[in-house]
């Protein structure tokens, strides 16, 4: 099985020390290894903040608000969505376009075997 590995542009507003001089759309990695965990993704925040989370709370989220642990997802308007993320740094607000994280999903989807 292959990684999946997709770059999108994201609107980061935050109450953490991340560094981010202006409020530009900024590069977010997103992730997905089928051989480590087949059921997770993870999202990478400039800087060493990468949070992990189950692919269905990304799916779900793009329909309606749901929210697991320190994770919360939901639509915002026709073509976006948000996932926020809290931890013991404080609270990031990502806002992405959700064609990009239906993109992402899609290419998850086909990198996990169909089992049978």
């Amino acid at each position: 099985m292959s990684v999946v590995e997709q770059y999108a542009r994201a609107h980061i507003v935050t109450d953490a020390d991340l560094a981010i001089a202006e409020p530009e759309a900024v590069p977010v990695v997103l992730r997905y290894d089928p051989d480590t965990d087949p059921r997770a993704v993870r999202v990478g925040l400039p800087g060493p903040h990468e949070w992990t989370f189950q692919r269905e709370l990304l799916e779900r989220g793009l329909r309606a608000p749901v929210e697991a642990g320190d994770v919360r997802v939901w639509p915002c308007g026709r073509v976006q969505a948000v996932v926020e993320f809290h931890s013991a740094q404080g609270v990031s607000v990502v806002q992405f376009e959700s064609k990009a994280l239906l993109r992402f999903l899609r290419r998850t989807y086909m990198a996990t075997p169909v089992r049978g």
